[in-house]
């Protein structure tokens, strides 16, 4: 089973070299409408947005359907196909490759734990603050305080094995400031935990 599964809607578990398993939120993945996790980082793309991991594209949507302008990136043919259905925009691509628009976008999405991908948090904040324009921001989601940083290999139910990693609240400043980065705020909502950081 691979990673495509899980864009296609089908419940899946992530495990870990270590026999543990993790359940994918498939389906708020797939949602047509928002939660309210989803919302308070939704509200604060005002301005020229990539969403960075956006899988089968809710957000790239929904944000192009409020009129802002939106790429959605992904190293799935499978996400960009369904992002690009919802009506948005996207691209396939690794998030550390060429980009459109480097240096210019005003904010970078890195919701559903995307801040794990590549399983190095410092580095991807950077690639982030490369995209961002001066004064841009990051939008991110990150694990409850307490968690602090954590590294495994991983793969979706038997498929092939990759680096992922999830970053706490708690480790959130040190990465930050290692990529470049300062923070603005955080927050939770509906369970979950967000973050706001600045390019100076």
């Amino acid at each position: 089973m691979s990673f495509e599964t899980a864009l296609l809607g089908r419940h899946c578990w992530l495990e870990l070299g270590t026999g543990e398993r993790i359940e994918l939120p498939v389906a708020r993945w797939h949602t047509d409408r928002p939660g309210p996790g989803d919302e308070l980082l939704l509200h604060r793309c005002a301005g020229p947005t990539v969403d960075l991991g956006c899988g089968p594209g809710r957000l790239t949507a929904a944000l192009t359907a409020r009129g802002i302008v939106t790429l959605g990136v992904d190293s799935s043919p499978v996400a960009v196909r369904l992002t690009r259905q919802r009506g948005a925009v996207a691209l396939r691509r690794d998030v550390f490759g060429r980009l459109p628009g480097e240096g210019r976008w005003q904010h970078v999405l890195l919701a559903d734990g995307n801040i794990g991908i590549g399983g190095d948090p410092v580095a991807l904040l950077r690639r982030t603050a490369d995209l961002l324009a001066t004064g841009g921001t990051a939008l991110i989601e990150l694990d409850p305080p307490g968690t602090g940083l954590r590294r495994e290999r991983v793969r979706v139910e038997g498929g092939g094995w990759f680096a992922w990693a999830w970053l706490g609240v708690d480790a959130l400043g040190r990465a930050a400031e290692a990529a470049g980065l300062r923070l603005g705020w955080t927050a939770t909502a509906a369970g979950r935990w967000f973050a706001e950081l600045e390019r100076p």
